[in-house]
Order: C-alpha cells, then sequence, then structure tokens
C-alpha cells in the first residue's frame, strides 16, 4: 500500500516531463512580421528580406515562409530578439525602395523557445540543407474570454501525427491574436498523411478540429513553405 504514492508520483513526473518536451519555455522573445507585397512586387519584397538589416540585434537569425494556401499574407518573418527586446522613438530609416514593395503589413511582438530550441523544431540551422522540402502550417489563435488556459494547454498537447517539429509562440504586443503555432512537415507527403488521419477523426465527430472550436473565438491557417535560410 505504501508504494502507491510513489508510483503516482513518479507517473506524474513522467506525465510533467512528457508536457515540458511537447511545449518548451518561452524563454525568448521573436519580432513576428506578415506582409503582404504590393501588386507586381513579390519577388522584390522575398529578395529584401534575405538581406539582414544593419541593426539586426542577432543577424541570421531569422525564418521567412511564403504563403501557398491560406490567409491573405505572402510572408511571414520570424525575426529572434534575444531574451528581450527594444523600441525607439527614432526607428531605423526605411527606404523608400523597399517601403514601396508592401501592400500592408503588420507586426507583433510574442514570446517563445530558445533559439536552439526553434532551430531543431523548424528544421533550419546546421539542418537547413536537408529541409529545404519541408512544408509548414502556420496558425494563429484568439482565445474565448476565460478559455485562454485551456487553449494553450490544448496547443501544448502532442503534436500532430506526422509533424517533424512543433513551435508555439505567445503574443506580448502587437496583432489581435493570442498564440502563434508553426507546424513543420517534412514534405507535402507527411502533411497529406496527418490531414488524413484528421479527417477520419472529424467523420467520428471528435478530434482536435472539435476540440480547437471550444476554445477559440477565432483563428487562421495557412500552408507555407521556406525561403529563408
Amino acid at each position: 500500500m505504501k508504494s502507491i504514492p510513489i508510483l503516482l508520483l513518479v507517473l506524474l513526473m513522467l506525465l510533467s516531463v512528457s508536457a515540458a518536451q511537447n511545449s518548451p519555455a518561452r524563454t525568448d522573445v521573436y519580432h513576428v512580421h506578415f506582409a503582404t507585397a504590393a501588386p507586381g512586387k513579390a519577388v522584390q519584397l522575398a529578395d529584401s528580406f534575405k538581406t539582414p538589416l544593419p541593426n539586426d540585434p542577432m543577424p541570421g537569425h531569422t525564418i521567412v515562409l511564403r504563403h501557398n494556401y491560406g490567409d491573405a499574407w505572402d510572408y511571414v518573418v520570424i525575426q529572434h530578439m534575444g531574451t528581450k527586446a527594444t523600441v525607439e522613438a527614432t526607428p531605423s530609416a526605411i527606404p523608400s525602395s523597399v517601403r514601396d514593395l508592401y501592400a500592408w503589413h503588420n507586426d507583433t511582438y510574442a514570446n517563445g523557445p530558445s533559439w536552439a530550441e526553434f532551430t531543431r523544431a523548424m528544421g533550419i540551422g546546421d539542418q537547413a540543407s536537408k529541409t529545404s522540402g519541408s512544408e509548414y502550417v502556420v496558425s494563429v489563435y484568439r482565445a474565448v474570454p476565460a478559455h485562454r488556459d485551456q487553449l494553450e494547454k490544448m496547443l501544448g498537447a502532442a503534436p500532430q501525427p506526422g509533424a517533424a517539429g512543433n513551435v508555439i509562440m505567445q503574443h506580448l504586443e502587437g496583432g489581435p491574436w493570442n498564440y502563434l503555432s508553426i507546424v513543420r512537415f517534412s514534405s507535402w507527403h507527411d502533411l497529406a498523411t496527418s490531414e488524413t488521419n484528421d479527417a477520419a477523426q472529424m467523420s467520428k465527430n471528435q478530434g482536435p478540429w472539435f476540440d480547437m472550436r471550444d476554445h477559440t473565438s477565432f483563428h487562421n491557417d495557412t500552408l507555407a513553405d521556406r525561403i529563408v535560410p
């Protein structure tokens, strides 16, 4: 009988470790930049993202994803800022040649995992040359009032079957979303397999599709490929 509490303690510890593996601590700050190009300027705008800004606090700590299907943006640029970020009254001047490439954009500061964890999940860094065929699902979520904890718990659960990496970021300042999720698949085939599994659950009126609708007032999903690095 005395062994039961010990077994329960071990079980709880294992569950805690599993949860931590699924949802790494959000220790760092990231700048999330959604952008749509002016008509006829999509290539030029993409090229502008490939050159680091002179005041970039973390040169090379950037990923750029390009819209395939989904929301209205053309690109999302996610830049690692370190463990803190500052905003100055006098911003860096943006050349008109770059400024005029935009139709619109929005910016949000969010917290996320360490850069090492981020690069592992997103298949960049030392892995970049081997993961060029990756496909990404970029999702933003706004929670139902009083359901933010439940939404975060749902997003932090085990990643989709077949996913090669998963990152969850939480809004700090900026856009009207609470969480940003980026799920990486190694190929379109892996993504299609995952979607097929989801469809099978949906046909039984169960699974993440239904769970999400209990806790979100708004969300959208966009399929994207990677152009940087």
